[in-house]
């Protein structure tokens, strides 16, 4: 990776004092402890929502606790979770006087000016897929037995991909309910959660709060900030800067329609079927029925257009491709994943693939548990990773098929049979995940006044 992303999001929002080691925009390695240090671990964050009995309620404090918790939080993240940010005395290596050894620029500390020990840093753990200090404490490879874990760590099946991670603008936001000065909101045109600096009191409940840690405090001016999607630009149907920049074009943006009334049944299913749950919210944005309702909701026929032309709706809710990051938080996130494809092994016999019958070629023997992957995308569900296997597997054979002819006929009918595809369909997935460019990745309806 090259974080373009993160570059670009830290030079155009976070590049002044105090928002140093604010990286509203990250991109982690997986297996990996992410950023800041374990934020995945709620029980030691107490982030996100929980159920007791028939009633949701933040998993950080009651009202009454969140009160004394003003003066003395214990599960508020400190500067060594993310880093001490530093620069270099870079002023020693020409100032310096003259001696026998090359003088050196000594890293001091941006927000004490002392020198520091640098111990940490944004993406310190960068592709570190068989470090035992970072990767092997993975908290997602919890119930993956002992065996497996000591297979993935075999220098041979080291393996690792990369989750670039913002503010999931969540339907359900923690960071809003837990704070105190109601700063923090979301807005009802498009959806984008945002801290209002004025009402902002510095309390950073919100930082608690938040199970996947996109809150943070900016210790110069006293008030938390977030990612805000670049709404400047969404309002004038661009996207944000981290998409736009990508340079793996794995980032899509468009409308969603969805069920707001049901919400709060959804917040409250069994783990084992938020997932489903959170996908069923989301509307066909053809059906008649949801049109005539939009409309009477008062959004406007050129919203419609955007919401049918969307190509995160194909890719969550058309072909079940996409899953949201850590759903047992219960904040219904709106950032959605398509899982990491294994690699694929396959023999080749009188010119043909020889297509085994297992979806993978060793089960026994995976190179990255399937229980990692559910554990991170679907409260634990294998069965809902293989399906989006079946599916981008398909794709590619189906397109080796196509293009190269070493796949028979019939095997290539036997895996889009399996992922529940067609020909047409595996065409408009390939166009959409492998050639779509920015015009069609991104569907941005401008909401400036002489456009709607």
């Amino acid at each position: 990776t090259g974080h373009t992303c993160s570059v670009t999001c830290k030079r155009v929002w976070t590049s002044r004092e105090g928002a140093e080691y604010m990286w509203w925009n990250n991109v982690e390695t997986k297996p990996g402890v992410g950023y800041p240090h374990h934020w995945e671990d709620q029980e030691r964050y107490k982030g996100g929502w929980e159920k007791r009995g028939n009633k949701i309620q933040p998993k950080l404090f009651s009202k009454i606790k969140l009160l004394f918790a003003l003066f003395y939080n214990p599960v508020l993240p400190t500067i060594e979770d993310y880093y001490e940010p530093w620069t270099y005395k870079y002023e020693e290596l020409f100032s310096s006087n003259q001696i026998e050894d090359q003088p050196t620029a000594k890293p001091v500390s941006l927000i004490t000016g002392k020198y520091i020990d640098i111990k940490s840093g944004p993406n310190w753990d960068d592709d570190l897929s068989g470090s035992p200090e970072y990767a092997k404490k993975d908290i997602n490879f919890k119930n993956i037995s002992t065996d497996k874990l000591n297979m993935l760590f075999e220098l041979e099946n080291l393996i690792y991909f990369y989750i670039p991670r913002i503010c999931n603008h969540c339907l359900n936001p923690t960071c809003v309910a837990v704070c105190p000065s109601g700063a923090i909101y979301k807005r009802g045109e498009d959806g984008i959660v945002l801290v209002n600096q004025d009402k902002c009191r510095g309390w950073r409940m919100c930082v608690s709060g938040c199970p996947y840690k996109k809150v943070y405090y900016n210790w110069n001016s006293g008030k938390s900030e977030k990612c805000l999607l670049c709404y400047p630009r969404i309002e004038s149907g661009l996207p944000p800067v981290c998409f736009h920049s990508c340079v793996g074009r794995i980032r899509y943006l468009g409308v969603i329609l969805y069920d707001a009334e049901k919400i709060e049944n959804v917040i409250k299913a069994e783990l084992n079927n938020i997932v489903d749950s959170q996908i069923e919210l989301i509307l066909d944005p053809f059906h008649p029925d949801v049109i005539s309702n939009a409309k009477k909701s008062g959004i406007s026929d050129y919203i419609i257009e955007y919401a049918q032309m969307s190509p995160v709706y194909k890719l969550i809710k058309k072909y079940r491709l996409a899953l949201p990051l850590h759903p047992e938080f219960r904040t219904l996130p709106m950032v959605f994943y398509i899982p990491p494809i294994l690699p694929s092994k396959f023999k080749s016999k009188n010119d043909f693939y020889e297509i085994e019958e297992k979806l993978f070629s060793d089960m026994e023997e995976p190179r990255l548990p399937i229980e990692f992957l559910s554990n991170l995308f679907s409260c634990g569900d294998n069965n809902k990773i293989k399906q989006i296997y079946r599916k981008l597997l398909a794709i590619r054979i189906y397109r080796r098929w196509q293009t190269v002819g070493d796949v028979s006929q019939d095997d290539k009918n036997k895996f889009l049979k399996k992922a529940n595809l067609n020909e047409d369909s595996a065409i408009e997935l390939y166009n959409l995940l492998a050639k779509a460019n920015l015009r069609y990745r991104f569907k941005i309806p401008s909401t400036l006044m002489e456009n709607i």
